[in-house]
Parts: structure tokens; sequence; C-alpha cells
């Protein structure tokens, strides 16, 4: 028994020696990131963001839904999605002015910019010691899920990110595969904004509101307009006779009635059949992961036979 004991504590001691003599575990680090902007710029970090400040709706709404919400320290004033982010101070952008010395108190780590931010934005925020990364606007969805895995990266939720673009991916082939099923193409008149009832503002060809209406199996009757952005006349809005009237406007409080009462369009389809609805403009005019649920709402709208 002795023995047995005296064996147990050589044992005892030897794991002791040995753990005291094991290297120490060390903490792993995360090297350096260099990752090139929208602007050509070469940005780097020495670790994920943790302290970020949004100048752009769009960013703010990617930041949240990769999981980098809590890092988001900052944002521009027009941002209101998701709720928690409003809570958050904002840094301005009305007219484009932001507040530049609010965004140094904040001790960003990084700030992300848009297409709305100009090139001297940018480098007047790095004069001031900020480092910046200038996020370019997608010009196609496969675009927008890039932007994603972008920002995924620099906030350290590359997996996250990748998960999201995953189910992103998943909901846009089940519209493709329910679109696929009818030949049907209603035709569909977007409005942006219709203070000129005789030359209403709509989007033509290249945007988004384009490629998620014909996504979604139907018709931009504005494909045709000269420029991505432009003035529709009454005249050809008359002839093109569509069977949508969707409201862009209707945030600003365009309705239903002001539209059936505007001289002259109470002869259009959409107008007859009460097919003027309202939509969610923010989903198709911010390059996120919200234009996913666009084209899932505009399935619903063109295509309610489609289960």
């Amino acid at each position: 028994m002795k023995r047995f004991s005296k064996l147990l504590l050589i044992i005892a001691l030897l794991t002791g020696l040995l753990a005291a003599c094991a290297p120490a575990a060390v903490a792993p680090t995360t090297a350096p990131m260099a990752m090139t902007d929208g602007l050509g710029r070469e940005v780097t970090l020495t670790a994920p963001a943790q302290r970020v400040v949004s100048l752009a709706p769009s960013n703010a709404e990617i930041l949240f839904a990769v999981g980098a919400g809590s890092q988001v320290v900052g944002r521009d004033e027009f941002t209101n999605y998701p709720e928690s982010a409003v809570t958050l101070p904002s840094v301005g952008g009305s007219m484009g002015g932001y507040n530049f010395e609010q965004i140094v108190n904040l001790k960003p780590d990084l700030v992300l910019a848009a297409e709305i931010n100009t090139p001297e934005q940018v480098k007047a925020l790095e004069n001031l010691g900020v480092t910046v990364y200038y996020l370019s606007n997608p010009t196609d969805i496969e675009g927008m899920y890039a932007n994603l895995i972008t920002v995924g990266k620099l906030t350290g939720k590359e997996p996250e990110a990748t998960a999201l673009v995953d189910s992103l991916k998943q909901r846009v082939a089940a519209v493709e595969d329910r679109v696929a099923s009818t030949t049907a193409k209603p035709k569909v008149f977007y409005e942006l904004d219709g203070s000129e009832a005789a030359k209403p503002w709509t989007a033509g060809a290249g945007t988004f509101i384009d490629i998620l209406i014909t996504m979604a199996g139907g018709e931009n009757v504005a494909a045709s307009m000269e420029g991505s952005w432009g003035q529709f006349s009454q005249e050809a809005l008359l002839v093109a006779n569509p069977d949508f009237i969707l409201l862009g406007d209707a945030a600003y409080g365009t309705t239903a009635e002001q539209v059936a009462a505007r001289a002259g369009w109470e002869t259009i389809q959409a107008v007859q059949v009460e097919q003027v609805l309202p939509f969610n403009d923010d989903t198709v005019s911010r390059p996120g992961p919200r234009l996913v649920d666009a084209l899932e709402e505009l399935v619903r709208i063109l295509h309610p036979e489609l289960k």
C-alpha cells in the first residue's frame, strides 16, 4: 500500500512538473488586413473594426444584418432601419454635410462610407486620422452579396456574412423557381416622385428597381427611358398603360386616391382595377439585404397566383 501511494505521489509530481515546464498558452493574434475599397485605396486594419461609424443608411443595414450592430457607434441622420440603429448618435448627412468633429469624438476604428459620400469627404476624414473604407454601390444582386462579405471581413463577422449570403441566395432561387412557372408579365410603373403629374419621376434600365421588377416576373414600362433615372411623360405612360403603379413616394404622402384624381390618369389600367399600391422605397433604393425582401414583395404583388 505504501509503495502504491508513493507511486501515485511520483506520478502527481511528474504531472505537475510537466505542466510547469510546458510553454504558456499564447492568445491567438489577428493579422492586419489590407483591402482595396471602391476608390481604389488600400485600407489597412490592424484588427477587425470594433467601433464603426456608418455614413449611409445602406451601410448601417448591412452592418446590422451581418451581426456587427453592437460595433456601430454612430450613423448618418437618414438611417431608420433597423430600429436599434435609430438610437445611435447621428453624425449628420443632411445636404451632404457631416459633423466631422463628432465623428472623431466617437473614436471609430473604421468609418464606412458609401457613394453618397465624396472623395473629398473621405480625404478630409483621413486627414483627421480616421480610417475610412469607401463601399461602392453594387450594380446587381451578386455585387450586393460581395458587399456583405466585405463588411463581414472588416468587422470580423465573415462567417455570419457568409451564412447570410447563403440564406439570401436560397430565397432568390425560390423566387426564380416560382416565377419560372408563369409566362404572364404584368406591366409596372414605379413612381419615385409624382409631384409633377404630367412628368412623374421613375427608374429606368439598370437600376435595382428595374432589375427586381424583371426578376419578379414583371415588365418595367420605363425600361426604355433614356438614363437610369428621369421623368416619364404622361403621354408615354398612357401609351404604356401599366397593370400596376407602385408608389415609392407613398412615404411622402402620395396615395392611390390622389393618383386616381390626376387628370387623364383615370384611363390607365392600374387605376381602373385599383392596382395603385404603396411600396417601401427604402427596400429598393438601399443596396443591402432588404433588396431580397423587396423582390419577394414584388412577386406577391405581381403574381398573387404563385404560392
